[in-house]
């Protein structure tokens, strides 16, 4: 009776020859001339068909470190553009001028050196970019509704201050020039104002309140575009009536701060010089004036949001970073199942330079493979929303040559070890070796 050979070890010499007979093949075709670099891709290709499954599971890694980065960049971008569109929508294009100091007199004869709304009218003919402007007379009264006594902030403004502060008339309509030029006694006043003391922004309108004795009849309900949380100069429990009417309660002209809009974003800082420059013909030279705009705040914005962006991708890198030591592992493996094909075929003629560079871009291919693939995945969320829904995701191609570069770059850097320690190997002892 015929001995029979022990299974496993049949087994195993199977796998050893299916895993490197493809390789063996194109070694012996081309034993005797130099190597090409697409022939050394062809053997690292033979090599992934032969250990299918193994390549895949390492190229995992890079999928989810490709796919990282592409979703890290996306929520950046997403969160910077709103965050800008959040502070544009205060009103990029405003400027406002307000009044800081400095007199018109003496140490014993000091006076201050306010604005008036001729200058309103000044600025107006002479800087052509200013296209809506409104001064603010600010003052304060208290009010009972309903035996309830509120503080309340009240502003005089033009009905052009809509429009600079880019205000929403939730119910009624806004003041309009015939309220002003008529001194009509009409208010419009915050969501909160008339929640709190009527109920709803719809019983507010029409209702009537006094203000130094004087009735007033809510015309609407507004808020700001962007809730400022009591940081702009509209407070939580704020009146805005006709700058007309206001006047008679100051008993001045004077103004501290105008506010305006300018035609195009481009001319803002100009233009807001050009103001200052007009306030200050006008009035005394030792009188200080400040304006100031969002142009700074925006740059300052998207600064701090593109800075959180670089910090997040170079996190994520860190997932690239682990999936290019399961690379380095991977291919260690590798070079030593086949240290017995390296002898061989340096046997053949086979240098040195081209054992390395097959191990070397066996390494590439793999981070370069799940690099792309992890792109693909990273993508498809942003575009299928983009596809599917009113959301505009942005998408940044700069993700995709950082993700794919990054693949890359860590293909070679934890490629090299495993390909220096094939190159490095002996024939002799490599041909001996079981």
């Amino acid at each position: 009776m015929p001995q029979l050979q022990t299974p496993s070890r049949a087994s195993l010499r199977s796998r050893s020859r299916a895993a490197s007979r493809a390789s063996f093949d194109r070694t012996l075709a081309t034993a005797n001339r130099t190597m090409s670099l697409v022939e050394v891709v062809r053997l690292a290709i033979d090599s992934f068909r032969a250990s299918k499954v193994r390549f895949a599971l390492t190229a995992l890694g890079m999928v989810i470190g490709a796919a990282s980065v592409i979703f890290v960049v996306t929520i950046g971008l997403t969160g910077k553009q709103y965050i800008l569109g959040l502070l544009e929508s205060i009103g990029t294009n405003m400027v406002s001028v307000e009044y800081s100091g400095g007199s018109s007199g003496g140490v014993n004869n000091f006076q201050t050196d306010y604005m008036t709304r001729d200058d309103v009218s000044a600025i107006r003919e002479r800087v052509p970019a200013v296209q809506y402007a409104s001064p603010l007379l600010e003052m304060h009264d208290r009010i009972a509704v309903r035996g309830t006594e509120k503080e309340l902030l009240v502003l005089g403004v033009y009905p052009e201050y809509q429009l600079v502060r880019n205000l929403k008339v939730l119910d009624g309509r806004f003041f309009d020039d015939e309220d002003e030029s008529s001194h009509t006694k009409v208010a419009v006043v915050t969501e909160l104002f008339a929640q709190q003391l009527f109920g709803s922004d719809a019983e507010a309108i029409n209702q009537t309140f006094s203000l130094s004795g004087i009735p007033f009849t809510i015309v609407g309900v507004f808020k700001e575009a962007v809730d400022t949380f009591g940081e702009s100069e509209i407070a939580d429990q704020t009146i805005l009536i006709p700058y007309s009417v206001g006047r008679y309660f100051s008993g001045t002209d004077n103004i501290k701060q105008i506010y305006m809009t300018i035609r195009d974003r481009k001319d803002v800082d100009e233009a807001a010089k050009q103001v200052v420059a007009v306030l200050h013909s006008r009035h005394q030279p030792r009188s200080v004036y400040n304006s100031s705009t969002l142009t700074e705040l925006l740059t300052t914005a998207a600064w701090i949001t593109d800075a959180l962006t670089v910090m997040l991708v170079l996190v994520s890198t860190v997932t690239l970073a682990v999936g290019g030591v399961g690379i380095m592992n991977i291919m260690l493996a590798t070079v030593r199942s086949r240290i017995r094909e390296i002898g061989i075929r340096k046997a053949l003629g086979a240098t040195a330079r081209e054992i390395k560079l097959q191990f070397l871009i066996e390494a590439v291919f793999i981070s370069l493979v799940g690099g792309i693939l992890g792109t693909i995945v990273g993508l498809a969320l942003p575009v299928s929303l983009r596809l599917l829904t009113s959301y505009a995701i942005p998408i940044s191609p700069w993700s995709i040559v950082i993700a794919l570069g990054t693949s890359t770059a860590v293909g070679i850097i934890f490629g090299t070890l495993p390909a220096n320690r094939a190159a490095q190997l002996d024939p002799v002892e490599s041909l001996k070796y079981e």
